[in-house]
Formats: structure tokens, sequence, C-alpha cells
């Protein structure tokens, strides 16, 4: 393409492979500085919002070199190779399953090689030579040579990398959004059902019960039906593939709601299971192997066999429980071990699980309080789907060259205004 010159990645500045300090050494640790690994990586987030370990003033000392400044871009190269990356939005430490690019800025654009580099991800999977242990992993020797294409002149790196970012900043701003929703509705949950305090004002507590007065613990059964998923047979492709949402445990991990999953059943399929259907609002729980993911179906979808549902008999206790939901996993953890490596907690047990009913007035009370922030929540990640979808649509027609940017700019513009009047 004309203005575009092939370069390999080695080339766009320092490239640097992070570091595991020894975790004997716990002085190495607990710090002020984020050490991120592939595990506080989200897939298709630009972003690390939360890192399980820091390094220490030691450690900082130690690994210096290796410290790696905001806006620069970590690629995985060791397992997750071809999904994860993110870029810096404060310097940080990363392991030694990251390649993180440092761009030389006097020829090349921080955000335009985020983008770059997300679009080349395919090109980092497959330069993969295979492992004796048969484990996904890049060389850093490898990854700095695969060829990539860029601008050469600097003014277009920053446009494209502007106009993408507009999209991930709207992201980010609603992911913002959705977790401060979602807190506050925690925080109202707590004071009311965990301390007793509503609007300020101590409940009394029956000495005898440690409740309320009127409050009263009722087994899950009773809050709605208990519904447990099951897989279609998959021997017949014609049942999959359709417009069915097909929930399990991983579609469950990170948002109130699922709006995708990773598999769909065709309507054929489905209705070879009509009963197992559930709607919109109903709480799923997996209670197999990773037990204690929960999340609220958006819409009427069917979950697989891991995954027991509330079909709630009232509408009240329908974030009411998604809020108690968050307490469920070492419950289900205990009562699913039984001695076997994998936690298995059927229907019968699920069902029988208590949860503390209080009064139906709180509970309307409670319902009518954090409703709309459930009801925004939804909008919000129904608008990050959108807009991943247009940026994903954007990002091959620029960094190919068949999208001219002032074409881009346009569209981004529309979108803007739509962002606006939502």
């Amino acid at each position: 393409m004309k203005g575009w010159k092939v370069i390999n990645i080695g080339s766009l500045g320092q490239v640097i492979t992070g570091n595991t300090p020894l975790t004997t050494d716990k002085e190495l640790y607990g710090g002020p500085y984020p050490f991120i690994k592939p595990t506080d990586m989200d897939i298709d987030r630009r972003y690390v919002s939360t890192w399980e370990d820091t390094y220490s003033d030691k450690a900082f000392k130690k690994y210096k070199n290796s410290y790696i400044p905001k806006g620069a871009t970590g690629v995985v190269t060791i397992g997750t190779v071809g999904e994860k990356m993110f870029q810096a939005d404060r310097p940080c430490f990363t392991n030694q399953s990251v390649n993180v690019v440092i761009p030389d800025e006097t020829l090349y654009d921080k955000d335009f090689i985020y983008y770059l580099l997300k679009y080349n991800l395919p090109k980092v999977s497959s330069a993969n030579p295979g492992t004796a242990s048969g484990r996904h992993h890049v060389s850093k020797s490898n990854f700095c040579a695969i060829e990539v294409i860029v601008p050469v002149d600097l003014s277009i790196q920053k446009r494209i990398g502007f106009i993408l970012s507009s999209y991930d900043n709207l992201i980010e701003n609603n992911l913002k959004r959705i977790k401060l929703l979602e807190e506050l509705a925690q925080r109202t949950y707590m004071e009311w059902f965990v301390k007793f305090r509503i609007n300020g004002k101590q409940l009394e507590v029956n000495a005898e019960t440690g409740l309320p007065e009127g409050w009263i613990g009722k087994e899950f059964g009773f809050f709605g039906e208990i519904k447990t998923g099951k897989t279609p047979s998959t021997s017949n492709n014609d049942f999959f593939h359709g417009e069915v949402p097909f929930v399990k445990t991983p579609d469950m991990a990170g948002f109130p709601y699922v709006l995708e999953t990773n598999q769909t059943l065709s309507r054929i399929g489905a209705d070879t299971q009509k009963k197992k259907f559930i709607p919109k609002n109903s709480l799923m729980v997996s209670c197999i192997g990773s037990a204690g993911v929960y999340a609220l179906a958006s819409e009427a979808c069917q979950t697989n066999q891991q995954i027991n549902s509330i079909i709630f008999y009232k509408e009240y206790y329908q974030y009411y429980f998604y809020c108690l939901a968050g307490k469920l996993k070492p419950i289900l953890e205990g009562l699913g071990s039984n001695g076997a490596t994998m936690t298995n907690v059927n229907k019968g047990k699920f069902e029988k699980m208590i949860a503390v009913h209080p009064t139906d007035e709180v509970l309307i009370r409670f319902h009518n309080l954090v409703k709309s922030n459930f009801e925004v929540i939804l909008n919000l990640q129904r608008q990050i789907r959108l807009l991943k979808e247009s940026r994903d649509i954007l990002l091959p027609r620029l960094m190919n060259g068949t999208l001219s940017i002032e074409r881009a700019r346009q569209e981004q513009f529309a979108l803007a205004e739509e962002e606006e009047l939502a």
C-alpha cells in the first residue's frame, strides 16, 4: 500500500519479556507496583483493571529494567497465545508469559501500535513452532520477527489510533458505570440484609433466630422453580449454530447479564428439550466444577447440565437473589465436595439450600430501589456489544487501508451522537 511499509515487531521499539520473582521470597511481593499476568487480563479488553499480585520495592530494584511505561502493549506469548493482550494504563510489570512492545514514539504512535498488534494476533498465534509439552509458546525471537504493515506518516498512525481508541474509551466508561451500579446495589444489600440497617435505622433482631422479626429462612425451591440444564445430542450438528443462547459457566464470567455465548442452539435443537428454557432475569449458578459462578439471563435461553437456574415465582426476588449469589461459592464447594475431586451440587441439594426471606414489604422496597440499576446495566452491556462490533468492523479496514480515515471519522461522529442519545 502506498505510504505504508513492512516492518517486524522487534523494530517498532523495545521488546521486553516479563519476570516472576521467587514466590518463596515474600519480600519481593506486596508493594505498590502492579504485577500483571495473563490471568489478570480479560479477552478483548484493552486495560487491566485489577491484578492479583504486586511487586515490592525490593523486586522493583531487582527487575527495574523490565518496568513497563504507560501506553506500552503487552501480548501473551505463552498459554493463551493469540487471545489475550493489554495496553498499560499505568506503569507496571508483567510475568514471563508476556512480551511487551514499548514503541519508539518518534516513529510510532503507542495507541496505533496497540491496535496494530490486536489486528495481528492471528500472526502471533501462528508463530508458535510447537513444543514437546504441547503448550502454546511463541519465543521472543519469533515474536519480534513477525512482519506487520504500518503507515510511514506518524500523523496517520495517530489518527487511526484516535479513531479506534474512541470506541474502547466508550467501552471502558460503560464498564466503569456497570461496576459502580452493581457495587451500589451490593452495598445496599449488605446494609439491609447483612447488617440489618435500612435507611439508617437498625432493625431489632430476634435473639432466637438471629434475624429481624418476620424474616425467616426458606429453601431455594420456595423462591422459584429450580431447573438443571442439559446439552442436546452433540452427534447432531443441526441442533447447534442457531439463535438460541446456550449458556455455559465461562459465559457467565465478568458481567451481571449474559448477552453472548460461545455456543448456540438451533431452534430444532432447543425444541428437543423445550422444558429446559429459562426466561429473562432467571438466575443461573454453576454447580459442577467451578461452582459459584452466577449471572442473570438477558433473554430466554438454555444452559448446560453444570448450571442450576432459579426461575423466580415473584419478580421482586430477582435482584435480591443476584446480590445474595455472591456469597454462594464457599457454601456450594462445601456442599458439593463429598470427598470428590470436583464439586458437584445436584438439583436436589441446590433447591434445599437455605436463603433468608425478609418480609415481602422489605423485598419489594429493595427491588424497587435497585431495579433501575440493573436495567441500566443491561442497557450498558448492550451498548458495549454494539461498540465492540463497530470497532471490530473498522479495525481490519483501517489496518489494511480499505477504509479512509475521513470515512472512519464520519462513522465515529455518528456513533458519538448515538451514545449521547442513549
